[in-house]
């Protein structure tokens, strides 16, 4: 099995540049799955409902979320209808939605888990432990790849750590900079620490340069607006064992 994690998409310019090249790189390396982080697919931030038609027109088969999941209240109503649109799976349950999905396949299912960091995030429900839950009530599905949110690369490794072996692979999601560590784990689980951003090339975390610059020197309240230009689809293809479950390949992939 083939599994493409793709770096958040930011507005507009990212679902325009995912839906150009997408379809594409699907075709080529034969994926089975495609699993989007799509919390600030919206023009401003967060997500709204036309961009979850974007993104699943574009070929995303699961759209995963982060802290910016509830930005807009327009959301609420389809993330508790659409079950391949998840939000983390730490937050409380009463919260709308839903954290965890199966993909079927017909003889294969995939499991997708996404999951909030803790450090210098909310203070949500322990991502470890929820990990934990999740794939007990799951009876630990073969194939399972945790998109895991979060800003400290020490609490990203950790979680992969912890989980290596009980899942497929966990990539990570947020800081919008892709890492140069894909890798397998001793006991088969792939890994990175960030997958990285669709969106603009020539941008701060796909914003205008000088709105974060101006917010950094001044400590003013700044709008940020989604920068334009040229833009990079940020992923990771994870190769999965059909018998195992197991990776056994995890490559980079930077399509500009």
């Amino acid at each position: 099995m083939k599994v493409l994690c793709v770096g958040d998409v930011v507005a507009g310019v990212g679902c325009a540049h995912l839906q150009k090249v997408l379809p594409g790189v699907k075709r080529h390396y034969g994926v089975d799955v495609c699993i989007v982080n799509g919390e600030n697919a919206a023009d401003g931030n967060g997500i709204l409902p036309c961009s979850v038609e974007a993104l699943f027109a574009a070929g995303a088969d699961v759209i995963t979320g982060g802290n910016h999941s509830f930005r807009r209240r327009e959301i609420l109503d389809r993330m508790e209808s659409e079950p391949m649109l998840l939000r983390p799976a730490n937050y409380p349950d009463a919260v709308s939605g839903h954290g965890v999905c199966t993909v079927d396949l017909g003889r294969r299912q995939l499991t997708v888990v996404n999951l909030l960091g803790t450090a210098y995030m909310e203070p949500l429900d322990n991502p470890f432990d929820v990990l934990d839950r999740v794939l007990a009530a799951a009876g630990h599905p073969r194939f399972c790849v945790v998109d895991f949110h979060a800003e400290a690369t020490a609490e990203k490794k950790a979680l992969a750590l912890w989980a290596d072996g009980r899942v497929s692979a966990v990539f990570g999601t947020h800081t919008h900079v892709q890492t140069a560590d894909e890798q397998i784990l001793p006991s088969g689980t792939g890994f990175i620490t960030d997958v990285g951003m669709t969106g603009p090339i020539h941008s701060i975390l796909g914003v205008h340069p000088e709105q974060p610059i101006e917010k950094m020197r001044l400590h003013t309240p700044v709008r940020f607006v989604a920068a334009e230009g040229p833009c990079c689809m940020d992923a990771v293809l994870f190769t999965l064992d059909d018998a195992t479950g197991r990776c056994t390949a995890a490559e980079r992939l930077q399509i500009r």
